[in-house]
């Protein structure tokens, strides 16, 4: 029997919908790479291979600002959560090339380093895992003010070693208090050039939520559907119980670490190319139909790039901008507010 379109509980509009979005994310980092080798950048670090993941939970998230909303406390690995949420490419280019129409830090900080306050994305450190410390305090904004907006943060497998995963952890689950917090661990199988073999005993990392009583689950995140129905689960307990949940999406790293070790294609399996492998055999999508999507936001990214190499680099004198929360009134880089600075 040939295959159905019904193969999937997830709808054909859906299906093709998460294609789009995972193609123009990886096409982005991919630009984004090519930028360093071109000069057009100077460091890249970024999430190809996760797309499948994070391309679903970029479309259930409750975009919006303040409490009654979801709040996202993400690392440098994220741009497909902030392109299913409705990100522009040519913004990341722009933080790519540091010039000063970069809407997340006006040039002043690496790429896939976010800052978005109309969505509550909270600013992206490159201090390695310190979003997992920082989530519950806005997760406890969250239960007091009830509602059902949750917050959500991730990190990657060998950052989870870190004090900060355990103090999320602890904090999240205290008896009593816990708090609405869904807590991500992206496990691509290295932290930097060290092997998670060698840095773990424990390969499902979402285990160690059992002892704080937290519920917990582990994903392939190289398979959209079953992302989305996992994601899809522990957000909608979240929401309801106001407690907190783990859990781990297996992934790829395809491009290496960084662009300092390269940035180099790596022979690990791509959730693009097994998707659209899916999306074929359900009669979803021709290879000429994948082959324009693909080409469609190649050129996205052409343009975009010939724009960006036209606009100005930050100006020495504003280098202090931005620091401080800012009070009039005004919309500054994203989103913030402009004026005189405050530092209470």
């Amino acid at each position: 029997m040939p295959p159905s379109t019904q193969d999937s509980k997830l709808e054909p509009e859906l299906q093709l919908r998460l294609h789009d979005l995972m193609v123009k994310s990886r096409v982005l980092e991919e630009t984004l790479i090519s930028m360093t080798k071109s000069g057009d950048g100077y460091f890249w670090i970024g999430g190809p291979g996760e797309e499948a993941f994070n391309v679903p939970l970029g479309l259930l998230v409750d975009k919006g600002e303040g409490p009654a909303h979801d709040y996202l406390h993400l690392h440098y690995r994220s741009s497909a959560i902030l392109v299913a949420m409705g990100a522009q490419m040519i913004d990341s280019i722009r933080q790519m090339r540091s010039v000063a129409t970069d809407p997340y830090s006006g040039g002043r900080n690496f790429v896939n380093h976010f800052s978005v306050h109309a969505w509550n994305v909270v600013p992206v450190s490159p201090t390695i895992e310190v979003q997992y410390a920082m989530a519950p305090g806005t997760a406890r904004v969250q239960k007091r003010e009830g509602g059902t907006g949750i917050t959500i943060v991730n990190g990657g497998d060998a950052g989870a070693a870190e004090g900060d995963f355990a103090t999320c952890l602890n904090w999240s689950s205290r008896p009593g208090q816990e708090l609405p917090v869904l807590i991500l661990v992206d496990h691509n199988k290295y932290g930097i050039s060290t092997p998670s073999t060698e840095q773990w005993h424990l390969q499902d990392i979402s285990k160690r939520a059992e002892p704080f009583g937290i519920r917990r689950a582990l994903v392939d995140g190289n398979d959209p559907e079953a992302s989305w129905q996992a994601l899809s689960e522990a957000m909608a307990y979240i929401r309801k119980e106001r407690k907190p949940f783990c859990l781990q999406a297996n992934v790829s790293r395809l491009y290496g670490h960084s662009s300092s070790s390269g940035a180099a294609r790596v022979d690990e399996r791509d959730c693009i190319a097994e998707w659209e492998g899916k999306l074929a055999a359900r009669g979803l999508l021709s290879e000429e139909r994948a082959k324009a999507v693909w080409e469609k936001y190649r050129q996205e990214a052409k343009a975009a790039l010939a724009q960006v190499r036209e606009e100005p680099f930050p100006p020495p004198e504003d280098i202090w901008s931005h620091v401080y929360a800012e009070t009039d009134g005004s919309v500054g880089h994203a989103g913030r507010t402009t004026g005189e600075r405050t530092e209470g």
